[in-house]
C-alpha cells in the first residue's frame, strides 16, 4: 500500500487529512514541523510527500530544496496559502511536482495524490534505444537525463516527463487537457495552471530565448506544439 509522508504543522489539517488518507487505504506518516519532515523524507521509504509551505523550524521551500539537493526524487505535493503565488512558483522551480491551494476540497487532494502516484516512469526496454536531439539539446531516455551543449540540465521529475512527452509527439498540437491526462494522469476536467508553469520553466532551460520559444510553441486557445525542426 502506498505510504505518504504528511508534513503539516496545523494539527486540525494534519488529523483530518491523515485520517481521510488512511480511510482511502494509504499508509500515512506525519511530521508537525519542517525539520522533522525533512529528516524523515531524506530517509526514503515513502511513495509521496505532502508538504505545507509555512512550517516551523524549517520552511517548506527549504525542505523541498534540500530534499532535491540530497537526490530525493519522491513525488512532492506542496500545500500553499491563497496569496503565495510567488512561493508556489518557487516551489515548482525548486522541485515540487504540483501544488494545491488552501483551503482545498478533499476530493481534489485525493485526485492530485492519485495522479502523482501514477506518474509516468521511463521503462528500461524503451529507454535503452531512445535518444532525442533538437538544436543543442539531447534527451537521453536511458539515463532519464537532458543535456544542453554537453552540460546536464537540472530538471524536476515532472519537467523531464513533460519534455519527454513533447519529444515523443513532435509536431502535434497538445492541449492542456491532453498533457494533464498523459503526463500528470489527472482525470479529465480538472482545472490547473500547473501545465503552463512547468512549460514556462522548461522553456527557460531548453530555449535560447524563453520569451520567443523556438521548440515548445504556444498555440493560442489550443495548447502547445513541439517542433524539432
Amino acid at each position: 500500500m502506498p505510504k505518504i509522508l504528511l508534513i503539516e504543522d496545523e494539527a486540525g489539517i494534519r488529523i483530518t487529512v491523515g485520517d481521510r488518507l488512511r480511510s482511502e487505504g494509504y499508509e500515512v506518516e506525519e511530521a508537525a514541523d519542517g525539520l522533522a519532515g525533512y529528516e524523515r523524507g531524506r530517509e526514503g521509504g515513502v511513495d509521496l510527500i505532502v508538504l505545507d509551505l509555512m512550517l516551523p523550524n524549517k520552511p517548506g521551500l527549504e525542505v523541498c530544496h534540500d530534499l532535491r539537493d540530497e537526490g530525493v526524487s519522491t513525488p512532492l505535493l506542496m500545500l500553499t496559502a491563497k496569496g503565495q503565488l510567488k512561493d508556489r512558483v518557487k516551489g515548482l522551480r525548486t522541485g515540487a511536482d504540483d501544488y494545491l491551494v488552501k483551503p482545498f476540497e478533499m476530493l481534489e487532494l485525493l485526485a492530485r495524490i492519485e495522479a502523482l502516484l501514477r506518474r509516468d516512469r521511463v521503462t528500461v526496454d524503451r529507454a535503452e534505444s531512445q535518444t532525442y536531439r533538437f538544436g543543442d539539446v539531447r534527451v537521453d531516455a536511458r539515463q532519464a537525463a537532458v543535456f544542453r551543449s554537453g552540460e546536464q540540465l537540472q530538471l524536476s521529475a515532472k519537467e523531464y516527463h513533460l519534455l519527454l512527452y513533447f519529444v515523443e509527439h513532435p509536431r502535434q498540437t497538445l492541449s492542456r487537457d491532453v498533457l494533464l491526462r498523459e503526463v500528470w494522469k489527472y482525470r479529465a476536467g480538472l482545472s490547473t495552471r500547473t501545465v503552463d508553469v512547468h512549460v514556462g520553466w522548461l522553456r527557460q532551460k531548453v530555449e535560447e530565448n524563453s520569451r520567443k520559444p523556438r521548440w515548445i510553441v504556444t498555440r493560442h486557445g489550443l495548447g502547445y506544439i513541439f517542433d524539432p525542426e
